[in-house]
């Protein structure tokens, strides 16, 4: 038997007729914030919306139904949650939010400044929206056009805890012995510095790339450590284009892009630590890897060369000259091509090649 009022009955009863109406909607908000947030570069770690259930609904009503006059009242019926990675773009996120829909600010509610040490998992940004009167990114229907919606914001931390704590069953009846609450505390406490050290991090790494990026392109290549970041940004120079043009020129050859990323680890096995021990390295091998290419090239009439072919030969020119041998031209190979018994061929093919050549 119900335990429903018979205004309550009303409103559950009206629910169920525009159900599919407030689907339409929801569909279309996502489909339309979905698209701003990619426009605007933010990376999501999920996006879930939902419209309430009815056994969800009638639980609502039966707890607090008097305090609904019509479905408008009730602000969650359609719903969205968004899930960041990071607090700062939490924000950045509200901030599209507020731009783009109508935010009901009586209703709407920022958690995080609740400073609850236990409710980090609840820290979430709750906006109640609405489409503004003008807009017509959203087909719906003039019923359902100003039924409010709710927009959560919050991080993927706070979302992981917030589930373990569901699971866990920590908001329920039961009253928790202070020693639990207290673990529970220390918990929420180092996650939430967990999200706030991530953030920092981010903006931290990001300066250095900016740091890294402006001092090679200055030219003071020395102060700049190899690495992912900064090799990248090195390759922006087009450092091997000189070697590669004038290896293609053997045989009038078309050059064509390739990721050069790969060749990283070699660098660094061969001791190089910053970007001038590059520079360096190219300086003191492109004559010897021109002419290993040119005795390879020269009787073939290859006309098409991936733009690794510089790079390569000055590696394959350095385990020569360091006395690699076999294995260190083979591992060249399977670094670039991956492990397979083919680089085998390759790796005494360029040591037969070598034999000719003043470093062999």
């Amino acid at each position: 038997m119900s335990n429903l009022s018979p205004h309550s009955e009303m409103l559950l009863s009206e629910f169920r007729k525009i159900r599919p109406q407030l689907e339409q909607l929801l569909e279309g908000i996502y489909a339309y914030l979905n698209s701003v947030l990619k426009e605007q570069g933010v990376e999501l770690n999920a996006f879930e919306y939902r419209v309430k259930t009815e056994k969800s609904l009638a639980g609502k009503l039966e707890r607090k139904g008097d305090k609904y006059h019509c479905l408008y009242d009730i602000t969650d019926l359609v719903g969205l949650r968004i899930v960041t990675f990071y607090t700062d773009d939490v924000d950045k996120v509200a901030a599209i939010v507020k731009r783009i829909f109508d935010i009901d600010w009586q209703n709407s509610v920022d958690k995080r400044k609740l400073h609850e040490l236990t409710s980090f998992g609840y820290n979430s940004l709750h906006y109640i929206c609405r489409l503004r009167g003008d807009q017509r990114v959203v087909d719906c229907t003039s019923d359902t056009a100003n039924m409010p919606f709710e927009i959560q914001m919050r991080t993927a931390l706070q979302h992981a805890w917030s589930a373990i704590e569901h699971d866990i069953g920590y908001k329920g009846a039961v009253k928790l012995p202070g020693e639990l609450r207290r673990q529970f505390s220390r918990l929420a406490g180092m996650l939430e510095l967990a999200d706030d050290e991530f953030s920092r991090l981010r903006i931290t790494m990001t300066e250095y790339r900016r740091q890294v990026e402006a001092l090679v392109k200055s030219g003071k290549l020395s102060d700049v450590p190899l690495s992912t970041d900064s090799f990248r940004s090195y390759l922006e120079l087009h450092p091997f284009e000189r070697l590669n043009h004038h290896i293609a020129a053997v045989n009038q050859a078309e050059i064509y892009p390739a990721s050069l990323m790969a060749f990283l680890p070699l660098l660094e096995s061969f001791g190089l630590e910053t970007l001038d021990d590059v520079q360096q390295f190219i300086a003191d091998n492109s004559e010897d890897a021109y002419q290993l290419a040119l005795s390879q090239l020269a009787v073939t009439d290859i006309d098409i060369l991936s733009e690794s072919i510089g790079l390569l030969n000055l590696c394959l020119v350095y385990v020569l000259k360091h006395n690699g041998g076999r294995d260190g031209l083979r591992n060249v190979y399977d670094t670039i091509n991956g492990t397979d018994r083919s680089n085998e061929v390759l790796a005494d093919a360029v040591l037969e090649l070598a034999k000719s050549l003043s470093f062999g």
